[in-house]
């Protein structure tokens, strides 16, 4: 009987030294925890350093903001090149030849170089033989320039956008800034770039009431994005009128009766396309998932027991534990794996979109050259214009495919089958004119 007391009288002090043991573990981990969240609201409890409205200078929020101004400066190194990108400078032009052609009597023909990091926005446009060859117009300065709202604001909207660039140069010093996306008084992200205020006012979007994760995405749609200068005026307009699909952007060109150039070979009148990372971001599982540009590409990182957004932009492909794991608990490699799967695929279907659109402007120059005239090759151009803004959509987003991948595939497919349309109207044209030449 006394044994069976004794056991008894054990394992309830085990339990209880056990339970107690858990509960102080527990509580000290609550601790720790409670600690680290009130170190990092105890963070910035004094502002070292005043920010005036209108304080482009990186180094000056950086007094108060060391950790993110110290990562934003990483934007200046060059960690290499990924299988399809990076931040080592290349030229585009010389890697996929074809670029040449497809773009002939357009400044990308020109030069097209591997883009660095958000350090160089403004020190690139400066040098590229885009703005050399051809006097821009200041429109281009909007994503490039710090400088920028504080010349609209005093230049006017209008005034700012037809001014030619070499016009503007002199008055440019600062790249991607702080003020770009942040409030100075209060830090919150914020919209300074009038063409996408426009554009979602448009689409009856009120960017004020966008929740914090939302503007983690827009303030990046300030300027990744497909754009063009409207009229006269070259009055920077994303071409959003009737939604942010492919079909959607060309309807709204077509609607305007626009071109950007027409084609030195061909003859054609083309769209340029730009960047459109926001517009295929939109259509991929991320963007319906809620996942934000910056979850990717700044996610959060510790600086000691400081919580912060990582301002290194750069290809999730340097960090996949911060940018990917945090969401999908696989290994690195396989993650690495999945993504350039996805990329060589895209790749592939590129080069084969390339060699369709180059076989369709030789079928085109031929007719041209048999005396083909505007009326006859009107089909043919307009499948060249169309198969060509599908590929040049997919080819000048930064992401090979990867933020969208189902509707880049798509987009590559329909880029071939318009090619190998316009190759067949323009070879038709040419044999009814041989016909007719007896």
């Amino acid at each position: 009987m006394e044994k069976t007391v004794s056991r008894r009288a054990l394992v309830i002090f085990a339990v209880v030294f056990v339970a107690a043991a858990l509960v102080t573990v527990g509580v000290t981990a609550l601790l720790v925890n409670i600690g680290n969240r009130q170190k990092e609201a105890r963070q910035y409890p004094l502002l070292l350093a005043e920010i005036a409205p209108d304080e482009i200078d990186p180094e000056v929020w950086g007094r108060n903001f060391p950790n993110q101004y110290d990562r934003f400066q990483m934007t200046r190194l060059d960690y290499g090149e990924t299988t399809y990108g990076g931040s080592t400078p290349y030229s585009k032009l010389e890697r996929y030849p074809a670029m040449v052609r497809l773009w002939a009597g357009n400044p990308f023909s020109i030069d097209h170089n591997e883009e660095r990091g958000h350090y160089y926005s403004q020190i690139d446009q400066a040098t590229t033989e885009r703005v050399k060859a051809v006097n821009q117009p200041g429109a281009c300065v909007n994503c490039h320039a710090g400088e920028t709202p504080a010349l609209i604001a005093e230049m006017g909207w209008e005034a700012f956008n037809r001014t030619p660039y070499n016009d503007l140069a002199p008055r440019l010093h600062t790249g991607s800034t702080c003020a770009d996306c942040h409030d100075p008084q209060t830090m919150a992200l914020r919209l300074t770039r009038p063409a996408l205020v426009a554009a979602l006012e448009e689409r009856g979007i009120d960017w004020t009431q966008a929740s914090r994760q939302e503007m983690r995405t827009l303030v990046c749609a300030q300027c990744h994005v497909e754009y063009y200068f409207l009229g006269e005026g070259k009055v920077l307009t994303f071409p959003w009128s009737r939604g942010l699909a492919v079909e959607d952007i060309e309807a709204h060109y077509d609607a305007y009766g626009f071109r950007d150039w027409v084609h030195a070979e061909s003859g054609a009148p083309m769209i340029k396309i730009q960047h459109p990372e926001y517009e295929l971001y939109s259509s991929g599982i991320h963007a319906r998932s809620g996942v934000s540009c910056a979850d990717c590409h700044m996610p959060f990182i510790r600086e000691g027991g400081i919580k912060v957004s990582d301002h290194w932009l750069r290809s999730p492909l340097t960090h996949l534990n911060t940018a990917c794991q945090t969401c999908h608990n696989i290994p690195e490699a396989d993650l690495e794996a999945r993504v350039l799967l996805i990329q060589g695929r895209t790749a592939t279907l590129l080069r084969s979109s390339e060699e369709a659109l180059l076989d369709a402007i030789d079928a085109i120059v031929a007719a041209r050259e048999a005396g083909a005239g505007d009326e006859d090759l009107a089909e043919a151009w307009a499948l060249h214009r169309a198969a060509q803004l599908r590929w040049d959509f997919v080819s000048s987003e930064n992401s090979t495919g990867f933020h969208s991948p189902q509707e880049a595939a798509r987009l590559l497919a329909d880029a071939k089958d318009l090619a190998r349309q316009a190759q067949l109207a323009a070879t038709e044209v040419l044999y009814r004119l041989q016909a007719a030449g007896g």
